[in-house]
């Protein structure tokens, strides 16, 4: 009996071996590669962004930021995703309640309730709610796929993920808010079990623009009117779009050069570590590199879709869906905002604008992706 007790310690340590190996083979290091790699190129744009002007330190801030993404990664990548089907309106709740508390209970900053103070660090409870909404999502359609769920329910499930678009937009957070729906739209277009709830959404949407135009605040119809007209004010609420335009069309085929952006070095981008980094990169790598760094998004986006193809479960293709239309948008509505092709509305790149929430939240999502990528066969 000793000897089976001596034996069977001395085969633990090989045994949880064997499951890291097994692990390592399985991980998608393709999905992972893509994340590494987009992620440098935003670490060395942040700092030509900031190394000559007076924000040099959010350099420092967003290398934490990225160590601690990288270690969320790899702990969602760990953890089961299925675990989070019954969390995932339990989430939803958490996430409404964080929006609430920042909406009633936070210092404004530049006139919006978005950010939350934690012992000196900002936290937007907004960018997390994403994730939830997808979970919440991705369960109501792999229930209402399986008909285990009620019409009634269905609407109930649909309401609260329409409170968590309505109190963002109430912030005011426009550019989330937008993003929310894209991104709910994308996900039902491609797995909603019948289209016509989607297109009858879509429609009530249109006609209900009038009234979102009357509640928004003055900046943000100016943006839009910018946006329609950049030289209408060309001082004013079109500053940003048209010298963001400037940097881009300086930069011409190959570029400035790492951190010869005149634009950006004599500040006139506005916001350029945010809102505006592909201005930025576009300038000193010109055509060439700002081609080479939108393929790099398209190959991490397509993988993620062939991993939504390829899920074992359809509440895994909802979450690995959601979390590439995420991506998606994110990139498009960016580039979109710097080349003047959309209002300028506060949409982070991912993994190249600065901030810390932005940054771990698709850290997060991509944990999944690599989880539900890790489980397409028994693990």
């Amino acid at each position: 009996m000793r000897m089976v007790g001596a034996m069977s310690q001395l085969h633990r340590p090989a045994l949880g071996m064997s499951r890291w190996r097994r692990f390592a083979y399985r991980f998608d290091w393709t999905l992972f590669v893509c994340v590494i790699l987009i992620s440098a190129v935003g670490l060395a744009n942040l700092y030509s962004a900031t190394a000559r002007t007076a924000h040099s330190g959010k350099f420092d801030n967003q290398l934490i930021w990225t160590a601690a993404g990288l270690c969320f990664f790899f702990v969602f990548a760990a953890l089961d995703y299925r675990s989070l089907y019954r969390l995932s309106w339990l989430g939803l709740i958490a996430a409404l309640v964080a929006i609430l508390v920042v909406r009633l209970l936070s210092d404004p900053i530049k006139g919006s309730h978005r950010w939350l103070d934690l012992g000196g660090v900002n936290v937007q409870p907004s960018e997390l709610a994403k994730l939830a909404v997808i979970a919440a999502l991705a369960r109501l359609l792999h229930d209402r796929a399986r008909e285990e769920l009620r019409k009634s329910e269905a609407l109930a499930g649909m309401v609260a993920i329409g409170a968590a678009v309505a109190l963002i937009a109430s912030q005011p957070d426009l550019g989330t808010s937008i993003l929310l729906v894209l991104i709910i739209a994308s996900v039902l277009a491609l797995l909603a079990v019948r289209l016509w709830p989607v297109v009858g959404a879509g429609a009530i949407g249109l006609a209900l623009t009038p009234v979102l135009w009357d509640r928004m605040q003055g900046y943000q119809r100016a943006r839009v009117l910018a946006f329609l007209d950049p030289s209408a004010d060309p001082t004013g609420s079109g500053w940003h779009t048209q010298q963001s335009i400037f940097a881009v069309g300086s930069g011409r085929l190959t570029g400035k050069g790492f951190l010869n952006a005149t634009q950006n070095q004599l500040n006139f981008l506005p916001e350029h570590w945010t809102d505006f980094p592909f201005s930025v990169w576009a300038e000193e790598w010109g055509f060439i590199g700002s081609v080479g760094l939108l393929a790099m998004f398209a190959v991490l986006t397509v993988w993620v879709l062939h991993i939504a193809i390829t899920a074992p479960d359809r509440f895994g293709t909802a979450i690995a869906l959601g979390v590439g239309a995420m991506l998606f948008w994110h990139v498009a509505v960016n580039v979109a905002m710097v080349l003047g092709l959309a209002p300028v509305v506060g949409v982070t790149l991912p993994f190249i604008s600065y901030g810390g929430s932005s940054t771990v939240t698709f850290f997060i999502g991509l944990g999944l992706v690599a989880s539900v990528s890790l489980r397409r066969t028994p693990f």
